[in-house]
């Protein structure tokens, strides 16, 4: 196991760098980083472990943004409880999916979110809306299909949840972000019980990859901060970042998926 503590801890650094600067990417870098850098073997053990890691990582980046009043608590709460329950559903779901076709799928919505975030939209330039029943329905219907993505892939899915709050909530981007993370957090952990019931966690390397994570998470938070105004900017490069590991997980396991065919 020593073997991966280098790997194990400079990846999580990157995942937790990612989770503290934009709010998401944790999970959906977590899981190629685990297999193909840290050398797990068993695609349903990266999912589980990564998940399970960056939950740690997101709660503790939370704590960081919430200390510099980035958080809107309600919003994040309603958002964490209601996608909690399409966590579960999600993940139970992509424990009985053949791990090839998972990791295809998994690279088929990289590519998604990389192109959606390569368009340009202006969040955070409107209003910010009222919490009330129109708000809150709003947010938990996002949440339910957010929820549902983040546990049948295993990620935290904070890419979706930064603007889904943006567009229910009106919040501008940098609390968006501070309040996605307990949201992602939530989702990370419920996927993440679901696989360790079924012994898809590997404990050891999820060890190392939370500690290199809170490392690489204050980075992140700390230059969030500082380069808020530039978001695009940095999505549009993380989106060439998320793009390029899609392609090569894709492609990496398209031979074995048509031997399935």
């Amino acid at each position: 196991m020593t073997s991966t503590l280098v790997p194990a801890l400079a990846s999580g650094g990157l995942v937790g760098f990612s989770l503290g600067l934009v709010g998401g990417g944790g999970s959906i870098l977590a899981t190629p980083l685990l297999l193909y850098v840290v050398g797990v073997a068993s695609p349903h053990v990266a999912i589980g472990t990564g998940a399970l890691a960056v939950s740690i990582n997101a709660y503790a980046n939370l704590l960081g943004h919430a200390r510099k009043g980035h958080v809107r608590w309600l919003c994040a709460a309603v958002f964490a409880a209601v996608g909690t329950l399409g966590a579960l559903l999600g993940s139970s779901l992509g424990l009985v999916v053949d791990g090839t076709r998972l990791l295809l799928l998994f690279g088929a919505l990289m590519v998604v979110v990389g192109l959606l975030m390569l368009r340009p939209r202006g969040v955070g330039r409107g209003e910010e809306r009222p919490v009330e029943r129109r708000t809150c329905a709003l947010t938990a219907a996002a949440a339910l299909a957010t929820g549902g993505a983040s546990g049948f892939f295993g990620i935290g899915g904070g890419f979706l949840i930064v603007p889904a709050l943006v567009f229910a909530t009106g919040m501008p981007m940098i609390n968006a972000i501070g309040s996605s993370l307990l949201a992602v957090g939530t989702f990370g952990l419920a996927t993440a019980v679901n696989y360790a019931r079924s012994g898809q966690v590997d404990w050891v390397i999820a060890a190392q990859f939370i500690s290199g994570g809170v490392v690489g998470g204050i980075l992140g938070m700390l230059l969030a901060t500082r380069l808020s105004a530039g978001k695009a900017t940095l999505n549009g490069i993380f989106a060439v970042l998320i793009l390029s590991v899609a392609t090569y997980v894709i492609f990496k396991n398209l031979p074995a998926t048509t031997a399935f065919g």
